[in-house]
């Protein structure tokens, strides 16, 4: 069987895409190929900054005939069938068949196709795929029709097995497929021919070029951290940017070089982020002071003075933009160090806390000083209900976005909250204080750590419910995959901070609190704006409250609850919950106490795989259907009382007094939130109801003590419902 070798050589390929770019390659054509018949053992695909390359191993020399035979319809169908039948074969009246079928006679159409060889199939599937490739963008170039990400300059595509090699011939845009390619751009810029995947990945490597991103990577990391060493220092990790590199180069030779120190006293996070932002360099720190004085950047190419003159020209411009941010640094202190400091009511506010009525939130929801004063007014509430002191977290509310105003931010926006703790801190600000800006933000995804100081958390929950119920009180919520306001995410931060950190808080209650305020905001919003345009405030009101008018505010926060718990039973799923375990404790009072909530589905779910457990939901639902289809056959509900007296078996006598003990333990743990003790309770009555069921006639002749019974599954459904919905569970 051949092997095929696919290369597209271009114009640099942005780093950021060739990943991508890798597996689309792959897709296409693999795809392609099977559905055209053909079969391969395996496949991989490389990239470089100029070449897409695809390598098939094992890939069938033609593809097998087929017959197919395509049912039609009646032969006295209308003649428009009959013509769209013969459009969709490719076949002629003459050619079809008439056979007899239940209905009469119809049409049958057999279409058979001869086999193609590979390279007639290789040549139409890679046509295909250059043509109509998914880049993110691409560009026309010269007077051709044809889309590549860069100007797309040579294709090689070779068939070869032991007999040796073929080029597949074909032509794109006047590009036609050879059995050449090129090295390094500059180190070995020759054309030269190859004739199958292993001789072009040898040729590629004396060419200077190494072929496979992974062991590019890879020798970046080792190259990079024997410099560092080699100097008592080490290199930053960054995943992400070892990628980029590797996306960069072709040829990588990494060079380090060192931090002048004018610049060492700038915060490690801004010189991290001004180098890998800038110019793509690593990180190297002093393992001893955890100060960044050094980086690693990767050449293209090897020089005459190993790197000498790169290095220069690297630190010049280094210093150009450490300069930059020094300057933004010093100014930023000097704003914190006399404006934050003098925060207090009946002085003069800070730069940036004034700089910050004039910047927009949101055009129904206010400035950002707006936003500011509604989540410190709702830490401040929230404070006590996670242990932290409710001054500290007003006070760090107020401070935590005044970084937004600071020019390190606004050069480097990724920085924000991080550089907040730095200018609360200069400015003499508590630590809890300083922190809360740097966490307030957090948790940003599903991995992210979630902050545990008090102050930290209150500052971090109010920020998440002031977003939540301001978009849903203006009705810009999530749609679909559409998410703009990034409200799943914030959602998922409520939920992870109120669960990591144990707060016991009803998140409805202060939804309802915080809406109004929001809802105030709105209103104050819409007044400006009114008098800026000089409109009428009623009729911006109007137009502001549109959303929300008419809509009363407890229906509003039910829908958004309802959004936190759907985040919720996806969080809980990848925990392991059950869906129906989470609807059936959903389905009980206290559902917005998130950690009650959840202490709950964790004790019914591990009382659920148990086998008494188990069994005692099957014996529940048969309690409750039984109950449930008298109740409505009699027209009466029988809920007042079952009487011991009137038992006339041992195991409905026992099932009274397995009740009476369960409820005596039940009751008592439901107050107290011990759902296990509960639970376990209540899997003690599976033995009892079901000796119950087996002994016991429940329909008898006897009305009362018909009625008995059925005001005993009564109970047994209260009991149970008391713990959980039990109703809610599958099967």
């Amino acid at each position: 069987m051949p092997d095929l070798l696919i290369e597209l050589f271009s114009e640099e390929i942005p780093a950021r895409m060739q990943a991508r770019a890798r597996a689309d390659l792959q897709k296409l054509v693999t795809d392609g190929l099977v559905e055209a018949g053909l079969t391969y053992a395996s496949a991989a695909a490389f990239s470089t900054p100029r070449r897409l390359t695809l390598a098939i191993e094992g890939l069938t020399a033609e593809s097998r005939p087929v017959r197919e035979e395509r049912k039609g319809p009646n032969t006295s169908a209308p003649a428009q069938a009959v013509e769209g039948f013969l459009r969709s074969t490719g076949l002629s009246l003459e050619q079809l068949e008439k056979r007899a079928d239940k209905k009469g006679e119809v049409y049958f159409a057999v279409i058979e196709r001869p086999g193609r060889r590979a390279p007639e199939i290789i040549a139409d599937v890679l046509d295909a795929t250059i043509r109509n490739f998914p880049w993110p963008k691409s560009m026309r170039w010269g007077s051709g029709s044809l889309r590549w990400v860069r100007p797309l300059h040579s294709i090689l595509c070779l068939l070869s097995d032991e007999g040796g090699a073929e080029v597949v011939p074909l032509s794109v845009d006047g590009i036609a497929s050879g059995n050449t390619t090129r090295g390094h751009r500059f180190l070995s810029p020759g054309v030269f021919s190859v004739t199958n995947f292993d001789d072009y990945a040898a040729k590629l490597k004396r060419a200077h070029v190494v072929l496979d991103s992974a062991e590019r990577e890879a020798a970046i990391w080792h190259d990079a951290q024997t410099l560092a060493f080699a100097a008592g220092l080490e290199v930053v990790e960054d995943r992400a940017l070892l990628t980029e590199v590797a996306g960069l180069v072709e040829w990588p030779v990494p060079l380090m070089g060192r931090i002048g120190d004018d610049f060492l006293g700038l915060p490690p996070e801004v010189l991290q982020t001004s180098m890998r932002e800038h110019q793509k360099f690593f990180s190297v720190k002093n393992p001893k002071t955890g100060r960044i004085e050094g980086f690693v950047t990767v050449a293209n190419t090897i020089t005459a003075d190993h790197g000498a003159t790169i290095l220069k020209g690297n630190q010049k411009v280094l210093a150009a933009r450490l300069s930059d941010a020094k300057f933004f640094w010093e100014n930023d202190l000097r704003v914190a160090k006399s404006g934050m400091a003098e925060w207090a009511d009946g002085l003069k506010m800070a730069e940036w806390a004034d700089g910050l009525k004039a910047v927009t939130f949101h055009n129904k929801l206010g400035s950002q000083s707006d936003r500011i004063a509604r989540i410190a007014a709702l830490a401040r509430e929230i404070a006590p209900m996670v242990g932290a002191d409710p001054d500290l977290a007003e006070r760090a509310a107020r401070l935590a976005k005044l970084d937004l105003r600071s020019a390190m931010v606004g050069e480097f926006p990724e920085l924000q909250g991080l550089m907040g703790m730095y200018y609360a801190r200069a400015a003499g600000e508590p630590d809890a204080v300083a922190n809360a800006a740097r966490d307030h933000y957090s948790p940003l995804g599903p991995s992210d750590a979630v902050p545990t100081d008090p102050v930290s958390v209150a500052v971090a929950l109010a920020d998440k419910i002031d977003t939540l119920t301001g978009f849903w009180a203006i009705d810009e919520k999530p749609t679909g995959s559409k998410d703009p306001f990034a409200l799943r995410r914030a959602a998922l931060g409520v939920i992870r901070l109120v669960l990591g950190n144990g707060a016991s808080t009803e998140i409805s209650t202060k939804l309802i609190t915080h809406l109004d305020i929001v809802l105030s905001d709105i209103a104050m919003t819409a007044r400006r704006q009114a008098q800026q345009s000089g409109g009428d405030f009623m009729v911006a009101i109007g137009q502001a409250l549109k959303e929300v008018d008419g809509i009363q505010v407890p229906v509003t926060i039910l829908d958004l609850l309802a959004f936190l718990h759907d985040r919720l039973k996806v969080f809980l799923k990848d925990q392991g919950i059950r869906h129906d375990v989470i609807d059936a404790c959903l389905a009980m009072p206290g559902n917005d106490d998130l950690p009650l909530l959840v202490k709950r589905a964790t004790a019914l779910q591990a009382t659920l795989q148990t086998e008494d457990g188990a069994n005692l939901v099957a014996g529940f639902k048969r309690a409750n259907n039984i109950l449930t289809q008298a109740e409505q056959k009699d027209g009466v509900e029988y809920s007042y009382g079952a009487d011991p007296k009137f038992a006339e078996t041992d195991e409905e006598r026992a099932l009274f007094a397995a009740l009476d003990h369960a409820d005596a333990l039940i009751a008592p743990a439901m107050k107290t939130e011990d759902f296990a003790t509960a639970m376990q309770a209540m899997a003690t009555l599976r033995a009892p109801i079901d000796a119950f069921f087996t002994a016991t006639q429940i329909n008898t002749d006897n009305q009362i003590v018909r009625r008995n019974r059925l005001n005993l599954l009564h109970r047994i459904r209260t009991i149970c419902l008391s713990v959980a919905d039990l109703t809610k569970l599958d099967g």
